[in-house]
């Protein structure tokens, strides 16, 4: 008789492996608290007065590849800093799906009593219930770091690299930030202040579909009159976004609350391209002809390397690849391709794909144009029309001499 304990030992230790590994197998889909992170990203006024509130933005994201299935924050206030309401201290986000990222504004009352310097707060956050709080502790400026300088920060000379983005696109943001006054001082109610300008911080704010992928600027120092400071931000562009213009916030810190600025930058993005129109009837006669087409970028900015290529079942193409360069807006370039059926004796449609290859800024896009029909036809040689021609070229030169033999012989008799 056989002996089954062994084997029956064998699964149920097995069955107990697969019920052990299942929870954990689940947590490895999802996020944890280890994958979120926090941010501070702005409070107002900076520096926070001391006897009023301070409004703080915190920003939490998941950059984990699951889902956190219920997020909450927690602000814990310390002196002076205190909540307008305890009630207030936990915010629930519910699921936050990964690379995606969700903002809470808390208010702060700084206290009366309250001295020039640094406060700190700390959040606490969670993927979920079952989850540990995690902690990170922020610091805000408070009270004296006010500068009495009047100089005032304006925005200008705004480029976006590409110029024009496209969906899925990669690039930059960049802006002069120049102190707008024109002399070194100014008289106010009989009082002289200088005219320097600080900019102690200045953030640019994504979108849903636009992420800022660059930390914000950190001024380190004051501009004189006249003087400016260019800042560049790294934007990613989401594929699913749809053609338009974006404003993007961007929120500058200046000598005090009363100097801040809060500008809007805006973020073009145009989907169309290359497109590639026949210029000539698609018909091969007896296996090959020369294909012409028109080449248009009706982008609203230059596109660099384009390159366009065909594809027909049974047809080559020469070149393969027709390298174009570089296309300004709306500039047109006509191209000949050389095509050759492998059976010249084939006939019928056959189906033309065109490909395009360009870059928009450093961007690379692969494009299929469309399909077209592409018709073979088979043409008979007619030889008689080319004999009956030839024919008719030598019976006009024969009158022709003989007309002019007549000519000569009438003339010879007159003159007898």
């Amino acid at each position: 008789m056989k002996n089954y304990k062994r084997p029956i030992g064998i699964l149920l230790l097995l069955v107990i492996l697969f019920a052990a590994a299942g929870p954990m197998l689940a947590s490895a889909a999802t996020s944890s608290s280890n994958t979120l992170r926090v941010d501070l990203l702005k409070y107002d006024p900076y520096p926070a007065d001391i006897g009023s509130y301070v409004d703080v933005w915190i920003k939490i994201e998941n950059f984990a590849s699951g889902t956190a299935e219920d997020v909450s924050i927690k602000i814990e206030p310390e002196y002076p800093f205190s909540l307008d309401s305890e009630s207030n201290a936990i915010k629930n986000f519910g699921i936050l799906p990964p690379d995606r990222a969700a903002i809470h504004e808390y208010r702060l009352y700084v206290d009366d009593g309250a001295k020039a310097g640094t406060g700190s707060f700390d959040i606490l956050y969670r993927a979920s219930d079952e989850s540990t709080w995690q902690k990170t502790t922020f610091d805000i400026k408070v009270g004296s770091t006010t500068f009495d300088s009047k100089g005032t920060v304006g925005l200008s000379n705004v480029i976006s690299s590409p110029e024009v983005f496209m969906p899925g696109d990669e690039g930059s943001v960049s802006f002069t930030l120049k102190n707008t006054a024109q002399q070194s001082t100014i008289l106010i109610d009989g009082e002289s202040y200088d005219t320097y300008a600080r900019v102690q911080s200045a953030t640019l704010m994504g979108t849903d579909m636009i992420t800022v992928t660059s930390q914000p600027y950190e001024g380190k120092g004051v501009l004189g009159p006249g003087d400016f400071v260019q800042v560049t931000y790294n934007i990613e562009i989401s594929d699913s976004i749809e053609d338009g213009t974006y404003f993007l916030d961007l929120v500058m810190i200046g000598n005090s609350h009363s100097f801040n600025n809060n500008w809007m930058v805006p973020v073009v993005v145009d989907s169309s391209a290359v497109r590639v129109i026949p210029s000539m009837p698609l018909v091969l006669e007896n296996g090959k002809a020369d294909l012409e087409f028109d080449v248009a970028n009706i982008h609203p900015n230059a596109l660099s390397s384009v390159l366009v290529k065909l594809e027909a079942d049974g047809v080559e193409f020469l070149p393969q690849e027709y390298f174009v360069g570089s296309m300004d807006p709306d500039e047109l370039f006509t191209i000949e391709i050389e095509a050759k059926a492998e059976d010249p004796d084939r006939t019928g449609p056959v189906n033309l794909t065109i490909y395009t290859n360009y870059r928009n800024g450093l961007n690379e896009h692969d494009e299929v144009i469309g399909t077209r029909v592409l018709t073979l036809e088979h043409v008979e040689e007619d030889g008689n029309n080319t004999a009956l021609a030839i024919l008719l070229i030598g019976g006009i030169i024969v009158a022709v001499a003989y007309y002019m033999y007549r000519k000569k012989g009438l003339r010879i008799s007159m003159d007898r």
